[in-house]
């Protein structure tokens, strides 16, 4: 599937200033170049993000806490980027409920990408893992208003069907607060993260190819529907 046309190739769209990785707790007002205390991020509309936001178990705190000294030992500028390694390679160990390997719940997640693409933001690629899910999207509203309504949507949906379906949900809430966002530099950046996005299942050893897996937007029952916008629909 390509995604050049969708994507666009104009600096911006794309961004075209230093990388840009930071976890942080998304407001709803669009906020431009923002920063919590180490690397600054770009909250802008018409601006490509790739977005991770992972199940509230997912890693447990006693990791991050030997995260946080571990990275005391660590020269500030290489950080950001170890921290980020480190957070992608516990969360494809599948570690906590893995609520959204459930199918049921996997389906919510897809159709609640799917339901605003081309209204809210225009839908690149998208993973949904055991415990965590990435996205890339140009942002047509704040990205607040994006997650908060994925979050929202997904979570109740989860909970009033924790017990039932047996999804291992322990607390009141599905998701972790933070999101991780990249804003996407240029068009050699947006090629590599879409194929980080769906290489992630191969990678974590949950499939063969990137198309095998069934909720991603590589997956080969997913084809594009170019009388309705390109929306993506399955079969």
């Amino acid at each position: 599937m390509s995604h050049d046309r969708r994507a666009g190739s104009t600096e911006h769209q794309l961004g075209n200033k230093k990388n840009d990785d930071a976890e942080r707790v998304f407001g709803s007002p669009e906020k431009g170049w923002y920063s919590r205390g180490y690397l600054p991020h770009r909250d802008e509309l018409h601006i490509t993000q790739s977005l991770t936001f992972r199940l509230a178990d997912s890693l447990p705190q006693q990791m991050l806490r030997k995260l946080e000294d571990e990275l005391e030992t660590i020269p500030v500028v290489k950080r950001d980027m170890y921290r980020r390694e480190r957070i992608e390679t516990w969360l494809d160990a599948s570690m906590g409920c893995c609520a959204l390997k459930h199918p049921k719940l996997a389906e919510v997640m897809e159709h609640g990408f799917l339901l605003n693409d081309g209204i809210r933001y225009k839908l690149l690629a998208w993973c949904v893992m055991p415990n965590h899910a990435h996205v890339l999207i140009e942002p047509l509203v704040a990205l607040g208003t994006i997650t908060k309504s994925w979050k929202s949507y997904s979570g109740r949906w989860a909970i009033t069907h924790n017990a039932a379906l047996g999804l291992g949900i322990s607390g009141e809430h599905l998701w972790q607060r933070e999101v991780w966002d990249r804003y996407i530099r240029n068009e050699r950046h947006l090629k590599d993260t879409t194929e980080y996005i769906h290489h992630n299942p191969v990678k974590a050893r949950l499939c063969e190819k990137p198309e095998d897996w069934r909720w991603s937007s590589a997956w080969k029952g997913r084809q594009v529907n170019s009388q309705e916008g390109e929306r993506y629909v399955t079969r």
